[in-house]
This record gives C-alpha cells, sequence and structure tokens, in this order.
C-alpha cells in the first residue's frame, strides 16, 4: 500500500458539520502592488472596491471561524470568509480601518515564529515588514481572527516529523498566549499539505485549516480557498464567486457540529 494512501486512512473522517464553507477568499499584503512579483499584494484603493463589490450584493466579509459558526447553524447564507495570509504589519493600517468601516470581520494567519521581521521566504520582490505582538494583539481586539501560518513559513510536506510538530502546536502555542484566546484555524504555507501533514495540524488541537486548490483532500483540514489579486475588478469577482468548487457543494453538507477538544499538551 503506498506510504499517501495508508496515512490518509490514519486520518479521521471530517465530521459533516465541518464540511466546506461557500467561499473563502484569500488576500495577503494590502499595500502598493508596484513591485509585486508574485502577485500578492492588493492595494488599498482596490481592496476598497472590492469590499464595496461585497457589500453592494449584500455579502459580508466574516473570519473563517465566524463562517464555519454559521455554517453549523444553517445561517451561512450572504456570508463569505476572508483570510489574509503571512501576517504583513499593513493589515492593521490598510485593511483593518476599511474592513471596519463596512462591519467585515477576517482571519489573519501569522507567523509567531517571525514576529517583527520581513517575508525572508520570498527570494525576489520588496521586504514586508511581519506584525509585532503589540500589532496582532490590536487585530484580534479589533474582532478579527488569530490564525497560525506556522512558526516560520516553511513548505510543511518536506519537512521532518520534529520540525512539523514544531510548526504546527509551538506556533499555536505562542499566539495563544499573545492573544489570551483559542487558536482554532490553520493555514499552510505555500497552501501544500498532504495526509501527515494535516494529521498532525488536527493533532495539535486546531479545528480547521486553509489550504489552497487542495484536490480530493478537500475537508475540515484542507479547505480550499480563492485568491483575490489586484487585478480582481467587479467582473472578475463575479467569475470566481461562480466558478469556486465549493459553490458547486450541496447545501445538505453543511450541518451543524460542536466544538473539538484542544489537544492535550499543547499549551
Amino acid at each position: 500500500m503506498p506510504a499517501a494512501t495508508a496515512l490518509r486512512r490514519l486520518l479521521p473522517k471530517p465530521p459533516l458539520w465541518m464540511k466546506p464553507p461557500l467561499w473563502v477568499a484569500m488576500y495577503h499584503s494590502v499595500g502598493d502592488p508596484a513591485d509585486d512579483p508574485y502577485q500578492v499584494t492588493v492595494s488599498p484603493v482596490r481592496f476598497a472596491r472590492q469590499l464595496h463589490w461585497l457589500a453592494d450584493r449584500g455579502l459580508r466579509g466574516v473570519s473563517v471561524r465566524e463562517l464555519l459558526e454559521a455554517t453549523a447553524r444553517g445561517r451561512a447564507r450572504g456570508l463569505v470568509g476572508l483570510t489574509f495570509d503571512d501576517g504583513y504589519a499593513d493589515f492593521v493600517d490598510s485593511a483593518l480601518p476599511l474592513l471596519r468601516r463596512h462591519g467585515f470581520t477576517a482571519t489573519v494567519f501569522v507567523l509567531p515564529g517571525r514576529m517583527g521581521g520581513e517575508n525572508a521566504w520570498d527570494t525576489d520582490g520588496p521586504r514586508k515588514p511581519l506584525l509585532d505582538e503589540d500589532g496582532i494583539r490590536r487585530i484580534a481586539a479589533a474582532g478579527m481572527e488569530i490564525g497560525s501560518h506556522g512558526l516560520t513559513h516553511l513548505a510543511l510536506t518536506e519537512t521532518d516529523d520534529a520540525t512539523l510538530a514544531a510548526e504546527t502546536r509551538r506556533s499555536r502555542a505562542l499566539l495563544e498566549e499573545i492573544t489570551g484566546g483559542p487558536v482554532d484555524g490553520f493555514c499552510y504555507p505555500y497552501g501544500r499539505t498532504d495526509p501527515r501533514v494535516m494529521h498532525s495540524v488536527r493533532k495539535a488541537g486546531y479545528r480547521y485549516a486553509c489550504a489552497i486548490d487542495p484536490g480530493p483532500l478537500t475537508g475540515a483540514y484542507a479547505l480550499p480557498r480563492v485568491h483575490i489579486g489586484e487585478a480582481d475588478t467587479a467582473l472578475r469577482l463575479a467569475a470566481k464567486r461562480t466558478l469556486h468548487p465549493l459553490r458547486r457543494r450541496h447545501p445538505a453538507d453543511l450541518l451543524p457540529a460542536p466544538s473539538l477538544p484542544a489537544a492535550v499538551g499543547v499549551r
């Protein structure tokens, strides 16, 4: 039996209540997109227009935690999950005021092993500062969900077991110390995951995890998201929302559920 197949069988089947929500958007940095070889930066002007596009259609941006809780109660209609990867410091001044103006929330996936540092994993493009402890606390106090992006932005599918455990369990413990609250969500760096990594995330006590396009692994610990960038005008947003794979899920898949217990020994 292939190793991947064996590991997949070790993963418990996701409970029905954790079936994926309808639409989760993926952002990164909100700032100057002029020098951006990776196309992960959205200008504040474009971001404001994208939020207006949602609001004009009766849609409300929410954190993944809120979206999953609403889905469990059968009240997710009109909600869109908003996520921000990497924990860029520009979220505080550029994204947060616009989100609050609309009454939106979001999930910010941060790197506690690089707090106050920069995006050193990007070989090209400008150096961008990352959130420090104060910034993380300010975001949490403003009603945003804080999730883990691992400790240092490693490709987890290429790490050994000890490193994987630290990137998942230690990052959660550090963020809970900073925020004083539970950290339920994890986001795979580079969007890459496999059954071994998913098992480690679940064992660390997370309730869900976000990927990009996990294909057959799609579920509670591999939620697909759609990338939103500077080029996404109203027409492109409409197309992405219509074509997003989660919208083809039958509503009956979105059933209610209880909370998962915290992992033993994580804190």
